[in-house]
């Protein structure tokens, strides 16, 4: 029952304002993640269908509020959704 942080990572051809983020996900519940989002003040509509990308300062506060650091791996093997599904599909046909 966590929100998971993966590492920064650069961003240069995406055309947003921050080049930098990374990406917070749940290894619950698409809510748990919502909620989670609402408290760092991030609207529903930042929601990328299985996560939230988020800039350096927001990945800081999460971090300070709970949030796991993972590395981009672990992250995608435990978050809640399909593609957390497809991934822990493939590692265990492996």
């Amino acid at each position: 029952m966590a929100v998971l942080v993966d590492p920064l990572r650069e961003y240069p051809d995406a055309g947003l304002r921050w080049v930098h983020w990374c990406h917070m996900v749940s290894d619950v519940s698409f809510e748990e993640l919502h909620e989670f989002a609402a408290q760092l003040g991030i609207p529903r509509r930042g929601f990328q269908g299985d996560h939230y990308d988020l800039p350096p300062h927001v990945r800081e506060r999460a971090v300070e509020l709970g949030a796991l650091e993972v590395g981009t791996g672990e992250l995608v093997l435990r978050m809640a959704g399909a593609r957390g599904e497809r991934a822990r599909s493939r590692r265990a046909r492996a």
